[in-house]
């Protein structure tokens, strides 16, 4: 079943992280991860933000709109992607590898979510139920508290 983008969301109960898994060499985009997901059949990319290595933050889908990134729980979500994730050498092993400037620009974008949508929770997309991968390599629910965003 192919994601419509055009629907739009009409409630945010969470902020989801996720990875890009790609190796720390790859510094993609929004417009690379849009043509992987258009390949697969899907609308548009699944995301609504995408976190560059340099620290860049790309808008993907549209805001209001409900995404494509977590099963079951697109219509309530917002999802945010902080490209990397993997090894280097062997990209089927997780990897919290993300760059400083892409720390600095996930606390700016969740900080700016949770003004827009103050009842939204952070999650991991690895913190869903029956999601069975590592995404987005590291504890979402730890650093959010560390940060002081709501969980």
């Amino acid at each position: 079943m192919k994601p419509n983008n055009s629907a739009m969301r009409k409630s945010t109960n969470w902020i989801a992280i996720h990875c890009s898994a790609t190796r720390p060499s790859q510094d993609v985009g929004a417009a690379d991860i849009r043509k992987w997901h258009k390949a697969q059949g899907w609308a548009d990319i699944g995301y609504h933000f995408v976190i560059r290595r340099d620290g860049k933050i790309e808008k993907g889908r549209a805001l209001d709109s409900i995404g494509a990134h977590v099963a079951g729980f697109n219509a309530t979500s917002v999802g945010v992607c902080m490209v990397g994730g993997v090894n280097q050498k062997d990209f089927t092993k997780a990897e919290n590898n993300f760059t400083p400037a892409q720390w600095a620009s996930l606390k700016t974008v969740v900080a700016d979510l949770v003004k827009r949508y103050p009842n939204a929770k952070v999650r991991g997309h690895r913190d869903f139920p029956k999601v069975a991968k590592a995404c987005p390599s590291f504890d979402a629910i730890a650093w959010a508290k560390k940060e002081k965003l709501p969980t």
